[in-house]
């Protein structure tokens, strides 16, 4: 279980997470949704440990997140955070890198060796597994990447906006599937996206950000009761987050044709 307890996040003088509350129960598959630059990504950062909030704390699995050098270093056992423009070493090839993450989780190296190579055939990089990452597209590099958070068989995945970067139709439609069977099987998943279509039939959680706080969160059912619309989540959120997005197309519009 992940939770995020009172946490507040500046950068400067700005405040961009506000005294946020949050809990993730075992084998949820949760996305926080919402427009750009509304701390998405900084709250993931700061589950994932990468940043410090100037109020509050995180829990993982019942250990709080730098409370001490062992609590750390289990919870980094557990959960695998993988940012929406990772490193990637070029110049090394993709099953070197896949192997050099699943090292760094302690997997046996018979099931590394085999879990890479069934990753690079379901993201259809077995053709270029031994070729340097430099090589690569950028939705092959958006594959590897995934492909390294997965090889990990981490029970937390942190995954900041993992449909975007040049996935591909079939990369998408793997990932969903693996991402479903994952949180069937028990793992807890928390993603980002600014694209509510990619993830309203997948997440069984949803977390609106709005100004640095939760606007709703909840089923696609508990936001559709409280907004009053029986729509899409597009729909939904543009009641929630964008009620002006309308509006603003038909000034801009009007202003075209004059």
């Amino acid at each position: 279980m992940i939770t995020v307890a009172d946490v507040t996040q500046h950068y400067g003088i700005r405040p961009v997470l506000r005294h946020i509350n949050l809990t993730i129960p075992d084998g949820s598959l949760a996305a926080v949704i919402g427009p750009n630059g509304m701390g998405k990504s900084t709250l993931l950062g700061v589950i994932a440990g990468v940043l410090t909030p100037q109020h509050g704390y995180i829990e993982i699995e019942g250990l709080r997140r730098k409370s001490s050098i062992d609590a750390e270093l289990e919870i980094r056992r557990k959960v695998v955070y993988l940012p929406d423009r990772p490193w990637l070493p070029k110049n090394r090839t993709g099953r070197e890198f896949l192997l050099g993450v699943g090292r760094l989780y302690d997997i046996p190296v018979e099931r590394l060796i085999d879990h890479a190579e069934r990753l690079l055939q379901l993201f259809e990089l077995d053709g270029l597994g031994d070729s340097p990452i430099r090589t690569y597209s950028a939705g092959q590099q958006k594959k590897i990447s995934l492909s390294s958070a997965l090889v990990t068989e981490a029970n937390v995945l942190l995954l900041d906006e993992p449909f975007s970067g040049g996935l591909d139709p079939s990369g998408i439609l793997a990932l969903k599937h693996v991402l479903r069977r994952l949180a069937h099987d028990g793992g807890t998943i928390l993603m980002t996206t600014p694209v509510p279509e990619l993830v309203d039939e997948l997440a069984d959680r949803l977390i609106i950000l709005r100004d640095g706080q939760i606007a709703i969160e909840g089923t696609l059912h508990d936001l559709q009761r409280a907004t009053e619309c029986s729509g899409p989540l597009s729909e939904v959120l543009e009641r929630l987050i964008s009620p002006h997005t309308l509006e603003n197309l038909d000034r801009y519009f009007e202003g075209r044709f004059r």
